[in-house]
């Protein structure tokens, strides 16, 4: 376990080792000196964003290079911005990116470069001790690296070396399933088609993906009820919503470009009401760094109202305005349900109207932390609004009962009508550029019988008809041994899944992981009895084959496929496109076991969209729509009216409130991200909008907990999760005060992520638990040994 007192080192601080076991794998602290805490930030935007961007990435590269870059990000012919999934808006600024996102293609597009040189004055060792921050801001990659058997650091080899590794271990496995290959959701829609096309002709559906660990409790629980996993509405929706719920979510800091629709959407009357255990800056006030009219003053005020739920007390709280809706709607009847739309398009409503009815309001102020009073005033913005969009992320989706909790919001549009009409309708925001593009094209461990069918038919195979392995299903079998090889297209495996430390166990007792990448991160440091990287061009760099200069496609939050075209150098000669990594990969695998022409498809991205054409529904004319400018809208059933569940209508559903058991000192703990990082990503060490500055490693509490147990401010604690009778440690935390509910603690991610039980994860969707983990805090050094049956 890492006891988090580490201090960055450099080559040479301490003598590197072969082995791998003493590879540190959760990141030492930043910093020795804690950090600082100020007043949190009233408004979001504004000059200070403006600068906290330029200041980035001018810091990264020249002035004409990152201001040529920037003017390209979400352009019609330029590139899409590699951070979050919100969609471009059909009139385009010159400046269309936010804070963050300008941020994200700094990182990318940065002049640093960690060539060969880099690796052999450092080993895998000396880079394990510095932090996430560091390693990031060592530069591109350059070259395919190898980690051999036995060896101390990473060095060079070609690319057909590279190849001929993986070739080498997987086809030497015993079965395919031995296998399993991860994906980012920044990858592409053309390279996640032939990477899941590579995958099932190799013969398994192993193909987990971040979708596992964010959104996989949506998908699950609007597919059940509605009849498709995506959102239900557009951008243009947002332009004629009557009420917004913003719930589970922080645009300010993991949306930004989503605040522009809110700033407008208040401003002609529209009523926006948060939901969340935090008061989050970029929900108080909006300063839209391009109107000039508005950087002086206050900003525009965007909460209409504002209800601090506990956490996990969204269900209740969700069923307590529920309940008061059916209250409005018996004191005046047809003023509130909507009576012939439930009628006619719905299924269930009797079985929830009489569990609503039953409902206590003790129970829902018990469990949601929220009093009456608020909770009826929230019913009274949704029973006035006509046209209502509900707005949810990872807030809602990492509890036990995350699918529930998703599921009581439909029951809430249902119950007004409230789907497949303008203006309103489920909104679930994505956190990554692609992710629900990889799993239209198929990065499904659960891949549907009509996607099988449609590959066989297409490319004259048999595809594996057995479920694959996901996230967590992945780790269990890479820690006893069933899974050999970890292949990754992309991401940071070890910091972005739970329970840090058998992750890195498991990771290390495979035969081969294999990274593909951009930049250097953890996941390098944690490996198994050999390593490769894999360097691979960025979304800002330019892709040419033999047929000329390339661009890939992506899909939105709400459905719209759009081209992405890069437009500099690429950071160095030796860097293949994701599209290529997959064909020559699948080429030294499959060999003459494959009629697929690989190598041809990725001379001209066109064949695989025209192969994409044939497959994947909706895509029909792939070619020539997606140069279209905006791109084309994918069917979707219930935004248009239709249900397209097997019973053809939406499903109310009814769920029992299940109430949280802490025992006497223990909160419970969900993990955030700071205003300075996106996912994994840590640009910098401050979270300017909550006011903290110069540290990660901080757990936010009520001052009455603080009080109750003995605690001060900027006081140094270790916290202790607590699951089914395991235990696990994370040293070296400081105390923050915060305006947090009681009895509840929030963390940044992935320093806590050691907290996070492997098996602990959402019904049905099995999305890890990270908003939910019960915890107890002792000071520093006060933690005894582990005791028996507590994970270390």
């Amino acid at each position: 376990m890492d006891d988090g007192s580490r201090n960055a080192q450099g080559p040479g601080a301490r003598a590197s080792s072969a082995l791998t076991t003493e590879t540190p794998c959760a990141q030492p602290p930043e910093e020795t000196r804690g950090p600082t805490v100020g007043p949190v930030a009233t408004v979001a935007g504004g000059i200070p964003a403006v600068i906290s961007a330029m200041r980035h990435v001018y810091g990264e590269m020249d002035v004409v290079r990152g201001t040529k870059l920037l003017l390209k990000v979400n352009q019609k012919e330029g590139f899409d911005c590699p951070g979050c999934a919100w969609p471009d808006p059909g009139h385009r600024s010159m400046a269309e990116f936010c804070e963050n996102g300008a941020k994200a293609v700094a990182e990318e597009a940065m002049s640093a470069r960690a060539t060969p040189e880099f690796f052999r004055r450092w080993s895998v060792v000396d880079l394990a001790l510095q932090t996430d921050h560091w390693l990031g801001k060592q530069g591109r990659l350059t070259h395919p690296m190898v980690l051999r058997e036995g060896a101390t650091h990473y060095e060079p080899l070609s690319w057909d070396e590279a190849f001929a590794l993986v070739a080498e271990e997987l086809n030497a496995l015993d079965t395919p399933d031995a296998a399993s290959f991860y994906t980012s959701g920044r990858t592409s829609n053309e390279a996640a088609f032939l990477y899941q096309l590579f995958v099932r002709q190799f013969g398994t559906n192993n193909l987990p993906d971040c979708s596992n660990m964010c959104h996989e409790s949506s998908g699950s629980a609007l597919n059940e009820t509605v009849g498709i996993g995506k959102g239900t509405v557009t951008l243009e929706d947002f332009d004629q919503a009557d009420a917004i719920f913003v719930i589970g979510q922080n645009p300010g800091t993991n949306h930004p470009r989503m605040l522009s629709s809110l700033e407008a959407a208040a401003r002609r009357g529209c009523q926006i009401v948060s939901i969340n255990p935090l008061p989050e800056t970029g929900l108080n006030r909006f300063k839209h760094p391009q109107d000039v009219l508005h950087l002086i003053g206050p900003g525009t005020a965007l909460n209409s109202l504002f209800v601090q739920v506990r956490i996990n007390g969204d269900a209740a709280l969700l069923q307590g305005i529920a309940k008061a809706l059916f209250e409005m709607e018996d004191a005046n009847p047809g003023s509130v349900v909507a009576k012939g739309f439930i009628d006619d398009k719905t299924l269930g409503f009797e079985a929830y109207a009489a569990h609503m009815r039953a409902v206590k309001w003790e129970d829902v102020e018990e469990g949601s932390g929220v009093p009456r009073a608020q909770v009826l005033a929230a019913a009274e913005i949704l029973a006035r609004s006509e046209r209502t969009i509900f707005c949810w992320a990872m807030g809602l989706t990492q509890h036990r009962n995350g699918v529930a909790c998703i599921q009581e919001i439909v029951n809430l549009a249902l119950l007004r009508g409230g789907i497949g009409k303008p203006g309103a309708g489920l909104c679930p925001v994505r956190g990554h550029s692609n992710v629900q593009g990889d799993r239209t094209m198929g990065i499904w461990e659960k891949p549907p019988e009509a996607l099988l069918t449609a590959l066989s038919r297409e490319f004259g195979f048999e595809p594996p008809r057995h479920h694959g392995m996901d996230v967590v299903d992945t780790l269990h079998a890479m820690h006893d041994g069933r899974v050999k090889v970890f292949f990754a297209l992309g991401g940071n495996f070890l910091s972005a899944t739970p329970d840090t430390e058998f992750t890195a166990e498991a990771l290390r007792r495979t035969r081969l992981t294999v990274h593909v990448s951009t930049k250097l991160n953890r996941s390098h440091l944690v490996h198994g009895r050999r390593a490769l990287i894999l360097p691979c061009l960025g979304r800002t760099e330019r892709d040419v084959q033999a047929g000329g200069a390339q661009f890939v496609t992506v899909e939105n939050s709400m459905g719209v496929v759009s081209s992405s075209r890069g437009s500099v150098a690429p950071a160095s000669e030796h860097l293949l496109s994701e599209p290529v990594i997959v064909a020559r990969l699948a080429t030294a695998v499959l060999g003459a076991r494959s009629r697929v022409p690989w190598l041809s498809l990725v001379e001209d991205y066109d064949r695989i969209r025209e192969q994409i054409s044939r497959v994947i529904p909706g895509f029909d004319a792939f070619n020539r729509r997606v140069r279209e400018p905006g791109g084309f809208a994918l069917p979707n059933g219930p935004r248009e009216g239709r249900f397209t569940t097997k019973s053809g209508k939406a499903h109310f559903t009814v769920h029992a409130l299940q109430p949280i058991a802490l025992e006497p000192g223990q909160l419970l703990m969900m993990t955030i991200r700071t205003h300075d990082q996106f996912n994994t990503t840590v640009y910098g060490l401050d979270d300017r909008y909550r006011g903290i500055r110069n540290g990660r490693r901080v757990v936010l509490l009520h001052p009455a907990d603080m009080k109750a147990q003995g605690l001060a401010a900027d006081q140094l604690v270790d916290l202790r999760s607590h699951f089914e009778g395991e235990t696990r440690l994370a040293r070296g935390f400081r105390v923050v005060p915060y305006n947090i509910p009681r009895r509840c603690a929030a963390t940044y991610f992935p320093e806590a992520n050691v907290l996070v039980p492997v098996n602990s994860f959402a019904e049905k969707s099995r999305t890890p638990t990270s908003k939910s983990v019960v915890i107890s805090i002792t000071p520093a050094g006060e933690s005894r040994a582990l005791p028996a049956g507590a994970v270390a």
